[in-house]
């Protein structure tokens, strides 16, 4: 089996990475990404990218096709990935989520790859929190990063057929270590700010919900979505991937960090205009399309998991918000070093 993997070298990718090569040890795989955070290493045993056969550097929006000869599988991961990055760069957010994800599935149709997995996002359902949804519940995406998976989908559907197989895997909001750490998504940053300020501040009043989903699940997901069968769902599935029992509001959230770290204040916002992106999400499809891959990781292992690393790596500056943990200053900084231009790309013209 040969599989390539867009956008490896994020959060998400060493997960990625070691399930697929635990799984397919005798594969070929193949990463492809801009590089943006390949050096944004954290408590890395060792470079993750070993477990690849070959680790390909380039643009997803000019995406060599020739790559995809003899491919089996592709798994897109590649984004512009959470809201502040997607308020900034909206267009190109679009570019990367929507049109070169569609741009890559034609192409690898064209080039015969059986499977095609797509790292959708539960986030599509917005302003929704009055009841868990369902795949087929209507959407309201309220951000770019939303929008683009909404957008994708849509053009993805069409594209399959009985040689061409494509699963949506709709994720809760990814939380838990990574090779990679973000601490720019809400538990981590829970976790990070509790260990090193002893106070978790949030920023609104603490009601709204969201699904949350491991790292390594999500790998799990994506491992599946690989090998499914095409009775198991249809030539084309979307599917909220997750678990019911990790719908949670963001109090209890924090509330649930500072059991695990003693002496953590959690104070809320009860003046702060409400937030909008609040959903409760349904996963009972995952479940009984799914059942020996759900999540393993629940909310406590996931802090202690989020926790002991952070303090491997010696973790103690309270001002991470402004670090390399969080991935806007990470393309703020490559800008005003001018390694990046205006429209995300490398910049070694004028280097």
């Amino acid at each position: 089996m040969k599989i390539l993997i867009a956008g490896n070298l994020g959060y998400i990718g060493p997960s990625v990475t070691s399930q697929l090569r635990s799984t397919f040890p005798q594969a070929e795989l193949i990463g492809f990404d801009i590089g943006y955070f390949a050096h944004c290493l954290t408590n890395a045993a060792l470079f993750p990218e070993v477990r690849l056969n070959q680790q390909i550097f380039g643009d997803i929006r000019t995406f060599p096709e020739k790559l995809l000869e003899g491919v089996d599988a592709v798994v897109d991961l590649a984004a512009i990935s959470n809201d502040p990055m997607g308020k900034k760069y909206e267009e190109i957010t679009l570019d990367v989520n929507y049109r070169a994800a569609v741009n890559m599935a034609k192409l690898a149709k064209k080039y015969g790859v059986k499977s095609f997995v797509y790292a959708s996002s539960c986030s599509m359902y917005g302003a929704a929190s009055d009841y868990p949804k369902k795949e087929g519940d209507e959407v309201n995406p309220l951000t770019a990063y939303a929008r683009s998976k909404v957008y994708t989908e849509k053009e993805l559907e069409p594209l399959a057929d009985d040689k061409f197989k494509i699963t949506c895997l709709r994720f809760s909001t990814a939380c838990g270590f990574s090779n990679r750490l973000r601490l720019d998504l809400v538990l981590n940053d829970f976790v990070a700010g509790a260990l090193v300020n002893k106070e978790i501040n949030i920023l609104s009043d603490g009601s709204p919900w969201r699904p949350m989903i491991n790292t390594k699940d999500m790998a799990r997901a994506i491992e599946w979505g690989i090998i499914r069968e095409k009775t198991n769902g249809g030539n084309f599935l979307a599917i909220n991937t997750g678990m019911n029992e990790w719908n949670n509001q963001i109090k209890p959230l924090a509330e649930a960090v500072a059991r695990e770290i003693p002496g953590v204040k959690v104070t809320i916002n009860p003046d702060a205009p409400p937030d909008k992106r609040s959903y409760m999400v349904n996963f009972d499809l995952y479940k009984k399309l799914a059942p020996d891959h759900q999540p393993v990781y629940d909310l406590t292992t996931t802090i202690r998991e989020i926790k002991d690393n952070l303090a491997a790596m010696k973790f103690n500056d309270a001002n991470f918000r402004e670090t390399g943990l969080i991935r806007l200053r990470v393309l703020d900084k490559l800008q005003n070093d001018h390694f990046l231009n205006s429209n995300l790309e490398w910049n070694w013209n004028n280097k």
